[in-house]
């Protein structure tokens, strides 16, 4: 995390509190070129949030969750998007072996379900996402930026937040 930046942390009450962070999320610049991580037991949320995500990007059709893919590849006008799920990963260096480093060094956005699966061998995210299940439809969150990429994105997340345009 970068020192001195504040920790977002939301509770979004239901699945449209999600949708709306994730448009939210969408509507910023940044996106080209960033690196998140989602963290979260099973069934905490990562993949509904992917999805609304790349909805909100533009994305039409179905949006599958890459947990036996291990990635899914999406263009939008704009630029690409790699969706990938290392929970089926029992040792860090399939990362390597898969030939992902050149995916990571690329412009383009990618969203990563369990990356602790790859250990040290990603590259530093740009933010980082952590669900937590507080009911069935209930989520704590907690946003943590650790480049100044994530930072710019977690303090426009912030300012819609304070402005009530997300929970």
């Amino acid at each position: 995390m970068l020192p001195g930046l504040p920790v977002l942390q939301l509770l979004w009450p239901d699945e449209a509190a999600t949708q709306a962070f994730a448009a939210q999320l969408a509507a910023h610049a940044g996106l080209d070129y960033a690196f998140i991580t989602l963290h979260g037991d099973l069934g905490a949320g990562k993949t509904t949030l992917t999805r609304h995500l790349l909805q909100a990007l533009g994305i039409s059709g179905r949006i599958k969750s890459p947990t036996y893919t291990i990635v899914e590849a999406y263009e939008t006008a704009a630029y690409p998007i790699w969706h990938f799920d290392f929970y089926r990963f029992n040792d860090p260096q399939e990362w390597e072996d898969a030939g992902f480093r050149d995916i990571f060094a690329s412009p383009g956005l990618k969203l990563v379900e369990w990356p602790q699966k790859a250990d040290d061998l990603l590259p530093q995210a740009d933010l980082d996402i952590a669900l937590e299940t507080v009911s069935e439809v209930a989520r704590r969150v907690t946003l943590s930026a650790y480049t100044p990429r994530g930072a710019a994105l977690l303090q426009a997340l912030t300012a819609v937040t304070q402005a009530g345009q997300i929970p």
